[in-house]
């Protein structure tokens, strides 16, 4: 097979047009060749002249001929690598893998464990996926909060109200970043998830995609209790031999999945004292910013409402004068804030998109990182009371609502009063506030300086009436459950997976955290 990089073409081009330049490049009619795209990425850095630039496999006859004629640094034979999951063998485990949770990472080890004959066990605290965007709606509309069924937990995990990013910094040989985006295909993903850049699952589209993973799972001999809460663990010698669920059933178990989100408060106090191995994790927090996705538009593609491109995004970076890095993370092109909470009394936030991505307002995390120093007390939990206290300070802030105010304001130290150009997109009741009384001076500063400094490489950035509300407080997980070279932690049966386990950081890199915890129990199940 032929790799052909670099090929660039018009955002407005046709398929036939990409054959066309694959035939120039290597030669050949047009008809003696097949091809799939590995890559798709945009250049827009000039405006009037935006282009998709390609990666492709092309299969032909005669590839070394080929080859030996066209002298192209951007041409080379490449060979398909496929992700094989480990063989499976050995005798089975006397009763069924327990997985506690089922966000990306406990359902894709949730997968490839029942596939292997595993029969695993599924517990959710919150609810089924469609069950809990009801939920979800009713708590956005009259702020009552279900504390084990919201944004945070229930069937697909926080990543199901997100905007559903697949895109991921993982280095990965193994092929297990291609093999979640052929599973999410699978389950009725858009196939353009294979190769473009940056590709997204829209809230309305994770939702069913989930429900779809659970009922495969189920097929090849997994089940799932919903409602069900890990509230124990019966350790014996070090070894784990039963979980608890709901504080009262008993369910025997050899072997335990831990992912349980980065949100699992009560879990992780739980763990502790239990003596599971777990330390202090270094996490960001922040806030959103709101601004309109037509300035952003126009900004980064030199025009608004781009039929093909969509809605533009943005990545942006900065270190303070204080040391501090300031950041964008997970950015919504047309999306919402969404009031994010899971606890009574306290309120965080986070950003959603649909899969249209046609929302008014594009809005970002703008995060700076805070670290065991920054944390009000010492041990494992460090961060989780940090977190709290940050969470308690917005829902006074906000009487409960999200708190929002304008960067002007934000900028003098007071409270917003009235509304400039831009209307909140955000999921739940507002109010008009004072966000940066929530933090801590330097991170107050931090963010300020950041936005400040975005303005010079994004126009309108920095303007007066952006909005921002608080607090992005759940960025990742603040603890990590420490784990061994073969996934295990210091009780032999309990594996740590995934975001809340400190191993992941979105939905890929949970999901693939999730393959490869599967993939260590079966190696270990073959060797006992």
């Amino acid at each position: 097979m032929i790799r052909i990089t670099q090929l660039k073409l018009p955002v407005d081009h046709r398929e036939e047009d990409l054959r066309q330049q694959i035939a120039r490049k290597l030669r050949c009619p047009q008809g003696n060749f097949s091809w799939k795209i590995v890559r798709q990425s945009l250049d827009a850095r000039h405006k009037d002249d935006k282009k998709f630039v390609y990666t492709v496999d092309v299969s032909v006859e005669n590839e070394k001929k080929i080859l030996r004629k066209v002298h192209d640094n951007n041409i080379m034979l490449t060979t398909k690598k496929e992700y094989r999951f480990p063989s499976v063998g050995g005798k089975a485990p006397e009763h069924p893998p327990v997985i506690v949770g089922s966000g990306p990472a406990g359902l894709f080890c949730a997968w490839y464990l029942a596939r292997a004959g595993m029969r695993p066990v599924v517990l959710e605290r919150g609810e089924e996926a469609d069950k809990r965007k009801e939920t979800v709606d009713v708590f956005w509309k009259n702020g009552v909060l279900d504390p084990d069924s919201n944004v945070q937990f229930g069937e697909g995990g926080a990543g199901t109200f997100s905007d559903g990013k697949l895109n991921t910094l993982v280095k990965d040989s193994s092929g297990r970043n291609h093999e979640v985006l052929k599973r999410f295909v699978e389950a009725g993903a858009p196939e353009e998830i294979l190769y473009q850049q940056k590709p997204h699952l829209g809230t309305d589209i994770l939702i069913e995609i989930v429900q779809t993973l659970r009922r495969q799972i189920e097929e090849m001999g997994g089940s799932f209790r919903f409602r069900t809460k890990l509230t124990d663990l019966i350790i014996r010698e070090d070894r784990l031999e039963a979980v608890e669920v709901n504080g009262e059933e008993r369910i025997p178990a050899e072997i335990c999945v831990l992912a349980p989100g980065h949100s699992a408060r009560d879990t992780f106090r739980m763990l502790k004292e239990r003596g599971v191995s777990m330390e202090p994790k270094s996490f960001a927090v922040g806030v959103r910013v709101e601004h309109p996705q037509d300035m952003i538009d126009r900004a980064l593609y030199g025009e608004k409402d781009h039929d093909i491109l969509g809605a533009a995004s943005y990545k942006v970076t900065h270190t303070c004068k204080n040391g501090r890095g300031v950041y964008s993370f997970c950015m919504c092109p047309g999306g919402y804030v969404v009031n994010a909470s899971s606890e009574e009394g306290m309120l965080a936030v986070n950003g959603m998109s649909y899969q249209a991505r046609d929302g008014e307002n594009a809005n970002s995390a703008l995060i700076v990182t805070v670290s065991p120093e920054d944390f009000p007390e010492d041990g494992p939990l460090g961060g989780v009371a940090f977190q709290r206290e940050l969470e308690k300070k917005a829902w006074e802030a906000g009487k409960s609502n999200v708190p929002v105010q304008l960067f002007k304001d934000y900028k003098e130290g007071r409270p917003s009063e009235t509304l400039g150009g831009i209307r909140p997109a955000i999921k739940g009741g507002y109010t008009l506030s004072d966000v940066r009384s929530i933090f801590p001076k330097v991170i107050g500063d931090s963010i300020e300086e950041g936005i400040t400094a975005f303005g010079k490489k994004i126009e309108g950035f920095d303007r007066e009436d952006a909005l921002l509300s608080g607090v992005e407080s759940r960025t990742s997980s603040p603890v990590r459950l420490v784990r061994d070279q073969n996934g295990m932690s210091n009780v032999e049966g309990i594996y740590p997976c995934g975001e809340g386990a400190g191993y992941a950081g979105g939905i890929t890199s949970a999901a693939m955290d999730g393959i490869r915890t599967a993939e260590w129990i079966c190696e270990k199940n073959k060797n006992s």
